[in-house]
């Protein structure tokens, strides 16, 4: 898909779904040096003592700073979490199991290392991942990923119907978006939400750029059947003296 094509989506599906951030690119790339998408850069803080720093402490610190520039990644930017390492395809799962972060979060119960090996993680290891604007994204974006509220996963959902939501970590839907080509929306992790400052309110969503169009246009022609449906709803209930906001 062109670049003036998710330029042109990327407004459209902004304004169906009334979003209050813009949506990012995310591209998983086979070489690191990409044009026109500076490296992250910056100075990593001194290393834990199992090695772990980066240049963000988590790899979902990343969408939030996408949404201002486009900019290039590769793994040592996101070695601070070893979580992240693992579902972005970075690292193997032998590579991060030692790690005290994860050592951290299994000795708090809030996961199982038996569980680590169904947490989806992308398949093929990349050599970068830019980041960007989707509007002004340097390359193709494999996954197009947006911050939405509970409405706004209800409206996609109803239009595209069979979206996964998806629970901790909140990072997997990642590998679900670009490896299974589905749509996924993630309620959230405490680890991400602390991390990025997240909204109590926001959900994270992944949808795979190739599927953006055909999003769009179940969005656009739902619109309707959602606006019907509303102003029903809107009209019983004043009968019991009360409106419903929509």
């Amino acid at each position: 898909m062109a670049a003036t094509s998710f330029a042109a989506l990327s407004g459209e599906f902004s304004s169906l779904l009334r979003l209050a951030a813009p949506p990012i690119g995310i591209a998983f790339r086979d070489v690191a040096d990409i044009p026109d998408a500076a490296p992250i850069g910056g100075s990593y803080p001194a290393s834990t003592e199992d090695g772990r720093t980066g240049a963000v402490s988590a790899s979902c610190v990343f969408w939030t700073k996408a949404v201002d520039a486009a900019f290039s990644t590769v793994a040592e930017d996101h070695g601070n979490c070893s979580v992240g390492s693992y579902t972005h395809g970075f690292k193997s799962l032998g590579e991060v199991a030692d790690k005290n972060d994860v050592a951290a979060l299994v000795g708090s119960g809030w996961v199982g290392m038996e569980d680590f090996p169904h947490v989806p993680a992308v398949k093929d290891r990349p050599a970068s991942i830019v980041y960007g604007p989707l509007d002004r994204m340097p390359v193709e974006p494999d996954v197009v990923y947006v911050r939405l509220n509970a409405k706004q996963a209800m409206v996609l959902d109803d239009a595209m119907g069979g979206v996964k939501f998806e629970g901790k970590p909140q990072c997997h839907i990642m590998a679900i978006a670009k490896d299974d080509q589905q749509i996924a929306v993630s309620v959230g992790c405490m680890l991400s939400r602390v991390r990025t400052g997240m909204s109590n309110n926001e959900l994270s969503c992944a949808i795979p750029a190739a599927r953006l169009g055909e999003v769009v246009a179940a969005l656009r022609a739902n619109a309707d059947t959602e606006r019907q449906v509303a102003a029903y709803a809107a009209a019983d209930a004043a009968r019991f003296g009360r409106t419903s906001p929509h």
